[in-house]
């Protein structure tokens, strides 16, 4: 069986976790950052956790994370 090519747009954007969850930067921080709330930028700085539902097709992009 031929070796499986890790997705690499996938690859620089989650991360596998300890526990095998994956981890994902939060969206909404790149623009039009003066409207929003001070604590809400904060916020958005933190990781986000992938939803259970997406795992199996975030495995599938990184076969070898």
């Amino acid at each position: 069986m031929p070796k499986l090519k890790t997705n690499r747009g996938a690859a620089k954007r989650f991360r596998k976790t300890a526990s095998g969850g994956y981890r994902r930067k939060q969206s909404h921080m790149r623009h039009i950052l003066t409207k929003k709330r001070p604590k809400r930028k904060r916020q958005l700085r933190l990781p986000a956790m992938i939803a259970k539902a997406d795992v199996p097709a975030v495995r599938r992009l990184l076969p070898y994370s």
